[in-house]
């Protein structure tokens, strides 16, 4: 198993799980990954107008980039499993993403901390695979409410929250602000995965310096799964 350790964030002590040398574990290399992404490039833009860039979703058909995904994850699952108490989980998604949107250019949406599910089963893995320096992933309280962790019982006011405060948002959020405390970090190693539930505030620290190409083997190439954890009996 690849070293890896576990974090507690934020009032929740809500867990962050931070794999290194995931690829090399599971029997490849990051080179390889690259090889595998640019194999399928180009990638569309990701859908809706949330995720800055693009997102290229990997199927059964995509041979090379499904097995790496088989492989990665199977060798992550003990560690999973573990630090986020369940029984296994089930892959909801699997795609390779590049962030290629300038921070002038960003909705408001992509400007601030976001959240994936309210289901705190629903686990966000993201494996930093290329053209990351510089950057991270960065998990955040709303100072207005104070949710950490949206839930179905808080999302409203959450939403309503920062629907008032969107206008004082600009680029890519990074450090604390007015509206959200930054509460964790994780720094975008190369071959580095980190694992979360995706009810939490977070979003991608991104440098202005970042090339924002979107050729996988220049940009900022991640591969991202999504899935939900079994419930230990």
């Amino acid at each position: 198993m690849p070293p890896s350790h576990v974090e507690f964030i934020g009032q929740h002590h809500s867990p962050l799980l931070v794999i290194d040398d995931a690829a090399a574990g599971a029997g490849t290399d990051v080179g390889r990954v690259v090889d595998i992404a640019a194999g399928i490039a180009p990638f569309p833009a990701a859908r809706g107008n949330a995720y800055p860039g693009l997102r290229r979703f990997i199927g059964s058909a995509d041979t090379d980039a499904a097995a790496y995904a088989r492989l990665l994850l199977r060798r992550l699952a003990p560690a999973i499993n573990t630090a986020f108490s369940v029984d296994g989980f089930d892959l909801l998604t699997a795609s390779f993403s590049m962030v290629t949107a300038r921070p002038e250019t960003l909705a408001p949406i992509q400007r601030a901390p976001h959240f994936d599910s309210t289901d705190p089963l629903y686990l966000a893995i993201l494996h930093y695979v290329g053209g990351t320096a510089g950057s991270g992933t960065a998990f955040y309280r709303q100072r207005a409410t104070g949710i950490e962790r949206v839930t179905d019982a808080n999302r409203a006011g959450f939403i309503a929250a920062a629907q008032r405060d969107a206008a004082d948002w600009t680029g890519y959020i990074g450090a604390s602000t007015r509206s959200f405390e930054q509460i964790g970090a994780v720094d975008a190693v190369p071959d580095r995965v980190v694992v979360y539930q995706g009810s939490l505030l977070h979003s991608g620290t991104i440098p202005d310096e970042l090339s924002f190409s979107d050729d996988p083997r220049v940009g900022r190439l991640t591969a991202n799964f999504f899935v939900r954890g079994r419930a230990a009996a």
